[in-house]
């Protein structure tokens, strides 16, 4: 999958927790000032880490770096059913949790609800 697809920024942004956002290009710019995230910088360092696909992998110091600078609330907001149709949410808590950044259960993220810990 080239880093350049469609596909691939929607699928690592949702990281984004984090990123089901509105990642079609033209929409990555409003999402940006809209939730002060390096859209860019979340989708190559953390994208592969709430792949649908393969295990839990605790994500890198570089994607952490990204994740503690996410505003989730914000981001969770964003997040439509494509994006999440390409992501792990499940995976995308993970991820979150794992550098530290909190996601209290009952959080409502797009169309999903964050279980307890």
């Amino acid at each position: 999958m080239a880093i350049s697809s469609p596909k691939f920024h929607c699928l690592a942004l949702a990281i984004v927790m984090i990123s089901g956002l509105k990642l079609i290009s033209s929409n990555q710019e409003v999402f940006a000032q809209s939730c002060h995230t390096d859209v860019l910088g979340v989708i190559t360092q953390c994208g592969k880490y709430v792949a649908k696909s393969g295990p839990d992998v605790y994500p890198s110091p570089e994607c952490c770096s990204l994740v503690q600078s996410l505003d989730i609330p914000c981001v969770c907001k964003l997040l439509t059913n494509q994006i999440q149709d390409l992501i792990s949410m499940e995976k995308v808590v993970y991820v979150a949790r794992s550098c530290g950044k909190a996601v209290s259960p009952g959080t409502k993220c797009g169309s999903y609800t964050v279980p307890s810990a």
